[in-house]
Formats: structure tokens, C-alpha cells, sequence
């Protein structure tokens, strides 16, 4: 798979994670995110990975600020995007079954009960279950006009 990844300064460390984790399953990543803890602002790391998507060549996106919140939140504001903020595995399957997102944010200051980087290959194994769920995707995708 090809995946692009951004980052505020608030998951330096579960990025690199991420990164090396799906790099060593074989995925192409491109880390558009510092590497460093330099302050950065996550509407605009948002922005950046989510315009890459759209333009790119790339099967889905993970964006991580300190809680996952700010940067989800601003990846929903770009048209096209559906971005889910997953609290377990359960979730972030639902979040591809059900409702076909196309990102998945994480946050680096969070205690997850689960791993992320099993939430993400739990995410990464699910399929679109389409059917009634297509309609309700295209209702979620309406709300953009």
C-alpha cells in the first residue's frame, strides 16, 4: 500500500513507530510530518497530508497530533476527506467496514488500552462492507455542500 503520514510535534515518537511499522510490512510511506518536536501547528500538517492525498497515488492517510483530536478534526474540514479517531481495534475496523474512511488519526499523548499500530493493522485488514453502508457514506459526503 501507499500511505501518507503527517505529524505535529505531539507524535514525534509514535510516528516514527507508525512509519517503521508499516515500512517493514512492505508499504510505501510517505512521512510529510516533523521528525523532531519542533512546534508545529496540526491544522496545517492536517492540510499538508490531506491535499497529498487527494493528489496523490495513495490508498489511505494517518495524521497524529498530541491527541488526535485537533488533527482529525481538521482533516474532516478538506473536502473528500472522512477521517476517523479510533479508541480501539473494534473502531478502527468500523471505521473502514462501516464508513470507508479514507484517514485515521491517532494521538501521541494518549494511553491507548490497545496498540495503535494493531489498531492501524486491524484497519489496514478490514474491507468496505458497501451495501447499505455505501449509502450512508454518500449521506456522510453530502454534508460537504
Amino acid at each position: 500500500m501507499n500511505i501518507v503520514l503527517a505529524n505535529d510535534h505531539g507524535a514525534v515518537e509514535l510516528s516514527k513507530k507508525i512509519s517503521e511499522h508499516l515500512e517493514s510490512k512492505g508499504h510505501k510511506v510517505n512521512w510529510l510530518g516533523v521528525q523532531e518536536e519542533k512546534s508545529v501547528d496540526y491544522p496545517d500538517m492536517a492540510q499538508l497530508a490531506c491535499n497529498e492525498y487527494l493528489n496523490g497515488d495513495y490508498d489511505f492517510g494517518i495524521l497524529c497530533c498530541g491527541t488526535g483530536i485537533g488533527i482529525s478534526i481538521s482533516a474532516n474540514k478538506i473536502n473528500g476527506i472522512r477521517c476517523a479517531l479510533p479508541q480501539n481495534i473494534f473502531a478502527s475496523q468500523m471505521a473502514k467496514q462501516h464508513n470507508n474512511v479514507n484517514f485515521i488519526a491517532f494521538g501521541g499523548r494518549i494511553d491507548y488500552q490497545e496498540d495503535p499500530l494493531d489498531m492501524l493493522d486491524a484497519f489496514i485488514e478490514e474491507d468496505f462492507a458497501a451495501g447499505r453502508h455505501e449509502r450512508r457514506v454518500s449521506k456522510i459526503m453530502s454534508l460537504e455542500k
